[in-house]
């Protein structure tokens, strides 16, 4: 039987076969985007990614789970996507938001990141070519979507390239050392619809102020007296505030779903999801056979929403998310016969469908 010692060499011999391997991929990497510069090929890629943690999930025959790989790759991608050129990201600001945290989760710290006080200017940056992507919120599994996210597409020109998944806590934060002293509560109304209930059980007496950031609600809970804001951990750091009471959220199932947007769309990967709007015409049963389209492709639906086209009173857009890639051969199909009884649609992207470690 071999010693500590003998099976450490071993390990360490292995580690820095990594190291020199790892060097050579970002040898390769600083070629791709050099070759990407001069074709103007867009920067990041989220298929091809995809498609690499597939196929070393498909050919692993060892210890490491599908869950390990993901994450090793994600890290991986991560570190060498801004190596050589660092992307400009847009988010929903300042400092320290969820969208923040989704960025960062996404792409690394590599990047240069662009906080953004509304949704609208994320948009903007990245339709001006300021940014290269923006990350922005599009739903909560407690709250619900973020309408004016959707709104957006509506007149942008951008594209869905990407989704993230995060699951979200949040904590009471404040310079006060009881939860007896807190007479108000900062927050985005996100997030305090996310703990209500905690709110409620704990400190049901306590006024409620909405404020259009997480961060923003930190900021000012540290400016004024027996105040806290609902925030996250890093903003905790990064504003040197101090915490009341831990994960206060309502439901430990608590994920939030974000959307880059960027002007290319991506690639095919077999595990995609599509997001389309689409007006419809008025008449009796218009949606029902729209819908109809759907099932007889078998294609699975996983979102369907409306928002007013603010054109005329009563006239809905509807916003359709479901598995599959816009050149998939029965989503292709579909797509025709549903513009053919539409007063128009709208591909918003294709995307690979996230997991939560990447």
């Amino acid at each position: 039987m071999k010693s500590i010692d003998e099976i450490r060499n071993k390990i360490d011999e292995i580690d820095r076969n990594i190291l020199d391997l790892l060097n050579r991929r970002a040898e390769m990497v600083k070629w791709i985007t050099e070759l990407k510069r001069e074709k103007k090929l867009p920067p990041f890629d989220p298929s091809r990614e995809r498609k690499i943690i597939e196929e070393l999930s498909r050919r692993n025959k060892g210890l490491l789970t599908e869950k390990d790989i993901e994450s090793i790759m994600g890290a991986i991608f991560k570190i060498y996507r801004g190596m050589f050129r660092p992307l400009k990201i847009a988010y929903l600001g300042p400092e320290g938001t969820f969208t923040h945290q989704a960025a960062l989760k996404k792409f690394g710290d590599k990047g240069e990141f662009i906080p953004c006080k509304t949704i609208d200017n994320i948009f903007r940056e990245v339709e001006k070519d300021r940014a290269d992507y923006g990350v922005v919120p599009i739903e909560n599994s407690m709250e619900g979507v973020v309408t004016h996210t959707l709104d957006m597409f509506v007149e942008s020109s951008l594209n869905i390239t990407a989704e993230i998944l995060l699951d979200v806590h949040h904590y009471l934060l404040s310079k006060e050392k009881s939860l007896s002293s807190i007479k108000k509560i900062f927050s985005h109304s996100q997030a305090i619809g996310q703990c209500w209930n905690w709110i409620m059980e704990n400190l049901p007496e306590t006024k409620l102020i909405e404020t259009e950031s997480t961060t923003k609600a930190v900021k000012m809970a540290k400016r004024e007296k027996n105040a806290a804001a609902i925030g996250s951990l890093i903003a905790a750091d990064i504003y040197d505030i101090g915490v009341l009471a831990e994960r206060i959220e309502d439901s430990w199932e608590n994920i939030t779903r974000f959307l880059v947007i960027g002007k290319s769309f991506s690639g095919k990967t077999g595990k995609d999801k599509t997001s389309i709007l689409v007006s419809i015409k008025d008449r009796v049963g218009a949606l029902h056979d729209i819908l109809l389209h759907f099932k007889k492709s078998n294609i699975n639906l996983t979102r369907i929403e409306s928002r007013p086209s603010k054109k005329k009173a009563w006239d809905y857009i509807f916003f359709f998310d479901f598995i599959g890639h816009k050149d998939d051969i029965n989503v292709k199909n579909t797509l025709k016969k549903i513009e053919k009884e539409s007063v128009f649609l709208k591909i918003l992207g294709s995307y690979p469908v996230a997991g939560k470690n990447v």
